[in-house]
């Protein structure tokens, strides 16, 4: 294999963990965030104004399926990605916009934040996963609290 094809197959792979993130919020997988996207520990600064921590990938599913239970749909929209690679890591640059919607609020249905998330990258026995997770907000439109 050469160099180049080796680059193709680590970018796509590297996309596509990106990706899972992603999907599998929208789709309230929270166990296979665990097993398939995230690393068993992460640097995590969520972009809320938290400090940033190294906290276990579980921590991180329970923490968005509980912030995100009582919503009737969340839709992430990302795109952007420029990965840079370098052995057996890599990061990423994404920007994403986020809806959430509660169709019992009465002050508005939705929510939508627009950002950009670095996300680290480490390729080990378990394939390409996330082992640094920061996003930085930059707009929130609509209801922000859903009330």
């Amino acid at each position: 294999m050469t160099d180049r094809i080796a680059e193709l197959i680590d970018r796509a792979d590297v996309g596509e963990v990106v990706t899972k993130l992603f999907v599998y919020t929208d789709q309230a997988r929270w166990d296979d965030l665990v097993t398939e996207v995230f690393a068993a520990e992460v640097h995590f600064d969520g972009g809320f104004g938290e400090p940033a921590a190294t906290v276990a990938a579980r921590t991180i599913a329970d923490g968005w399926r509980d912030g995100l239970s009582d919503l009737d749909s969340v839709h992430h929209q990302a795109g952007n990605q420029l990965i840079t690679l370098d052995g057996d890591r890599a990061g990423v640059h994404a920007d994403a916009i986020a809806v959430h919607s509660k169709e019992s609020a009465t002050n508005g249905r939705t929510r939508t934040f627009v950002g950009s998330y670095d996300i680290g990258v480490r390729r080990g026995d378990d394939g390409w996963r996330i082992d640094r997770f920061v996003y930085h907000l930059k707009v929130v439109d609509g209801n922000a609290d859903l009330s």
